[in-house]
This record gives C-alpha cells, structure tokens and sequence, in this order.
C-alpha cells in the first residue's frame, strides 16, 4: 500500500487571489479524508502565498489524519511547528521569486543547521523528513543529518517533454529510492504527478508515500475533490499490481 496525502495550498490559492474566505482549505483536507487519502500536507511559505497560518492550526485541529507541514528550515517556521505540532515537517527549499518549488534540498551545504533543526523537532515529538533531488550524494547528506524519510523530487520527470528523458529520470528515481532505503530511510516522493505519470513512481517497490497537490485541485474544478481523489487512488493502485515481488523492501 502507498499512503496518499493530498495538499491542499492551491485551494488557499485560489481563495487568496480575492483575499475573502472561500474556497476553504479545511472543507477541501476533510473531503480529501472523507475520500480516502491517508493524510494532509500544506506548505506555509515565508510570503504567505497562499496558506495562512491560521490555516495551518484550523487543519491541524480538524482532520482525523496527520498533517504534513512543508517548511524552510529557519527559526520561525521552526517555532510555528514547534506551536502547532504536526505529525511531520517536511523541510524544502524556498525562494520568493519562484513560482514553486524548483528542486530539492541542498542538504550538503546546510548539514549544521539541519541537523539543529531535526533535534528541535524530535524534542517536541515530530518526525522529520527532506524534500531531495534524486542525487545520493544529497540522500547520503539526509542520512547524516538524521533525517526520518526523504520525498524524492519527481518533478523533472513529471514535466520533462522528451520520454525518452523522463525513462532518464524515473530510472533516478528508482536507484535513489533502492539507496535511500539501503540506509534505513522511509520512501516518499513528490511533485507534478499526475493521473497519467503516477502509476511508475507507484511501481517503485521502496516508495511508501506520495504527496500530491497541484494536479488534485486542477482536476477538482473539474470533477469535484472526491473524484479526482479516488480517480488518482485508483492510477496508484495500478502502479501497485506492477510491483514485483522481490522489489517490495521491508523497513
């Protein structure tokens, strides 16, 4: 089985270009929930582009599942985690001109301070995880710092136009994901997945969890949450019947 935790920011998104208070990211993680996915993810920005803070605690609060916080490892994301207490931090990088989150996390460059970060999270209970390249030189850095899981950008795969790049990319993916859990990190991959491109990242036996956000509330203007949830279970769960035996890793 791979857990499947929906992120609702670009529901804040759209609320935020005419600054009032619908659509409402609560109503949108509890549909999410009331169709199947295992957990929730927001990422509150530095710009506060589109989750608020008081959308994080009103989550936080409401779904019966976890919560997964996307955040730049600095002090005052550090503290609101510290306040809010979600199941997980999810640390990413972040800059203000992009239009999202461009790459992984350069970890190697940062190891003191993460490693600071990941002790604060464990005082008060929370697990840890890096946002990361397919790279292993990165994934090695993640494992030094002491981190829980890594999320696997998927995303030059996702939007790569030539197949013959993106069978490039998903072959990355795979050995990142086999040396990842060779040292003893939990799986997780994310970023511009799609009902189409899903079900080969899902055919990859070490990935547990997928986090997936932008494709879900496009599709849900269309269809309506609920469906574009299930319909997107479902592309998973035919990934899932293509795994081979052999490569399902227990942890």
């Amino acid at each position: 089985m791979i857990r499947l935790y929906i992120n609702v920011d670009h529901v804040a998104t759209i609320r935020e270009a005419r600054k009032t208070t619908e659509p409402d990211p609560l109503e949108a993680a509890l549909r999410a929930e009331n169709a199947g996915a295992q957990g929730i993810t927001v990422h509150l920005r530095e710009d506060r582009r589109h989750i608020q803070d008081h959308d994080v605690e009103r989550i936080r609060q409401a779904i019966r599942g976890p919560l997964n916080l996307e955040m730049a490892a600095i002090d005052e994301m550090v503290d609101i985690a510290h306040k809010t207490r979600p199941y997980q931090v999810s640390l990413v990088p972040e800059k203000r001109q992009e239009i999202t989150t461009e790459g992984g996390l350069d970890v190697i460059s940062q190891e003191a301070h993460l490693n600071e970060i990941r002790i604060k999270m464990a005082d008060a209970g929370i697990l840890y995880s890096l946002f990361v390249d397919p790279d292993f030189r990165q994934i090695d850095a993640a494992h030094r710092v002491g981190a829980r899981s890594i999320e696997i950008n998927t995303g030059r795969y996702s939007e790569h136009p030539d197949p013959g790049e993106r069978v490039v990319q998903l072959e990355k993916i795979r050995e990142a994901a086999g040396h990842a859990r060779d040292l003893g990190l939990r799986v997780f991959a994310g970023h511009g997945l799609r009902v189409d491109n899903v079900e080969p990242i899902a055919a990859i036996g070490e990935i547990e969890e997928l986090n997936i956000g932008h494709h879900i509330v496009s599709r849900s203007i269309l269809v309506g949450i609920e469906q574009a949830v299930r319909d997107m279970q479902s592309a998973i769960e035919r990934g899932l019947a293509r795994r081979h035996p052999s490569s399902v890793r227990p942890y």
